[in-house]
């Protein structure tokens, strides 16, 4: 599993949300397996989304989709995202 971490600032988590919602990107056609969307405890405007692929060429080609999306809206409901792809090695629910 290939996971897309995108963490950024939002000033405005309920404007956001609904921005994240609206799915401009089109997360399901893109691929994504499932989302995970969580915020820093010690700072609420903080926020990191984890997206689940089956490949990492899906995950490189979202993020240049997100790239495209977000020269739209940086600044406006948010601000300085970060990207990395990381692979999901192993896991374990007790």
């Amino acid at each position: 599993m290939y996971i897309l971490r995108i963490e950024h600032q939002t000033q405005d988590f309920d404007g956001w949300k609904k921005a994240f919602d609206d799915d401009p990107a089109g997360r399901q056609k893109s691929g994504v397996r499932r989302y995970k969307i969580s915020r820093a405890v010690d700072n609420d405007s903080f926020v990191m989304i984890d997206l689940e692929f089956d490949t990492q060429d899906q995950a490189q080609a979202m993020a240049s989709k997100l790239r495209d999306v977000w020269s739209n809206v940086e600044g406006k409901i948010m601000m300085n995202p970060r990207t990395r792809i990381v692979q999901s090695i192993e896991a374990m629910e007790y």
